[in-house]
């Protein structure tokens, strides 16, 4: 897998998926990788809310992605239970990322096509993120807010970029 700094800028490329096989320019798109969007007490509004907000536009990997939840869930899990939160993935990885793979080394020369007409094949996904977006979010009751502050601040380990955490209150009717 290549470094993030390789696939770290928003760009837009032609990766058109039809579901008429000759008009699509990217043949397979990789498998998703994130089990669960949703996860905990889906039925219950909870008066806290922590998000966790991107600071800079960029993309992230799906492996990224599934290791931020993961090591939230397991706090949460641990600490609250397997209900008594709602935690929900609000990204959804639909960019194609694409590799032209050259060969190097001895006999390379043989091997490689070069850069003529180089469009890449798909090696993974990633989802775009814009300033200021959502990436995550828990609903927990009150005292449990320091609870999510902490799962939350965890994934930002595992995310590449800088996040903040944004607390609300939900105001009862």
């Amino acid at each position: 897998m290549r470094k993030f700094v390789a696939y770290r800028r928003l760009e837009r490329p032609y990766t058109r998926i039809s579901k008429y096989r000759k008009l699509s320019y990217i043949r397979t798109k990789p498998n998703i990788k994130v089990i669960r969007f949703d996860m905990g007490d889906k039925g219950t509004t909870y008066p806290f809310m922590v998000r966790l907000v991107s600071k800079q536009g960029l993309q992230i990997r799906q492996e990224a992605i599934e290791s931020a939840r993961l090591t939230s869930i397991r706090l949460l899990e641990k600490k609250i239970g397997k209900t008594g939160y709602h935690f929900k993935i609000r990204i959804y990885p639909f960019h194609v990322l694409r590799e032209n793979a050259l060969a190097s080394g001895a006999g390379a020369d043989r091997l490689s096509t070069g850069m003529k007409m180089s469009f890449g094949k798909p090696v993974g996904i990633a989802a775009q993120i814009r300033e200021g977006q959502a990436i995550m979010e828990i609903s927990v009751p009150e005292n449990r807010a320091d609870i999510a502050r902490l799962a939350l601040k965890r994934a930002t380990k595992k995310l590449p970029g800088s996040y903040q955490l944004v607390i609300e209150q939900k105001k009862s009717a």
